[in-house]
């Protein structure tokens, strides 16, 4: 008898029913709406440093393009993107919607501490899978970068090292991670490394940075890309290990506060 079979159908069937414990365990899917995705797809490649402070969304009508959606469809979700401070609409000649990264104003931080408390659970297991994820990620790395990966982190380290901007270090920190996971030739590694640094991105933001902060952060970075540089996989993970480390504690000890 299939499984799918009515209420009706079943009936007194109960001897050559499956134990309670076998049966598949389905749950609900939740679609999200049109603009809903659309804004989530934006938000990813701006926390992910993709699209940088600064920089220019596509336009209305390639957006409708790209995502083969209506133009009211591209016009709400940008607004949910203005609503959560990362993007502005500037009028005129030149004008278009344009990334401003993340706010600093007391208001947006307690936007972000707000979705901290809903969404601690799931923080504080991103932080755990990190610490397991991006060490053997950075050992890979190690084996199989090429003259062109190491150029682009050496180019990033260098970028890092020239800013002032809070926002602007944070979108290059993320990129340098990235291209990491992006050398170590791992579809499935990447994607996990992507989830997991957008399920930590508010915890980042709300940590406070400083430039000792900053300079402890370039110096761990420079001990993983002379590894993998080195082609050392061993001396990679551990660098890695140490720095994500340093992070998880941050966040964890950030979490109890809230």
């Amino acid at each position: 008898m299939s499984s799918f079979a009515t209420p009706e159908a079943q009936g007194d069937a109960s001897k050559g029913r499956a134990p309670e414990g076998d049966r598949p365990r389905f749950t609900r899917l939740d679609q999200p709406r049109a603009h809903e995705y659309v804004a989530e797809q934006l938000r990813r490649e701006i926390t992910l440093g993709l699209i940088q402070a600064g920089g220019k969304l596509p336009s209305e009508r390639d957006l409708v393009q790209l995502f083969g959606v209506s133009r009211i469809t591209v016009q709400r979700a940008v607004n949910l993107l203005e609503a959560d401070g990362l993007v502005e609409a500037r009028r005129g000649r030149g004008g278009g919607t344009f990334v401003i990264g993340s706010p600093h104003d007391a208001g947006s931080k307690q936007r972000l501490i707000e979705r901290m408390r809903q969404d601690r659970d799931a923080i504080t297991e991103a932080v755990t899978c990190r610490r397991e994820v991006e060490p053997a990620a950075a050992s890979l790395a190690a084996g199989r970068r090429t003259e062109e990966d190491l150029a682009r982190l050496r180019e990033l380290l260098d970028r890092a090292r020239a800013v002032t901007d809070d926002t602007e270090f944070t979108s290059i920190d993320s990129q340098f991670h990235m291209a990491i996971v992006e050398a170590a030739r791992n579809r499935f590694l990447q994607e996990t490394v992507e989830r997991v640094r957008l399920a930590i991105v508010d915890a980042i933001l709300v940590l406070p940075e400083t430039p000792l902060w900053q300079g402890k952060s370039l110096r761990e970075h420079r001990a993983i890309l002379d590894a993998i540089e080195a082609g050392d996989g061993e001396g990679a993970r551990r660098a890695m290990a140490t720095h994500v480390g340093h992070t998880a504690q941050s966040v964890t000890a950030l979490l109890r506060t809230i």
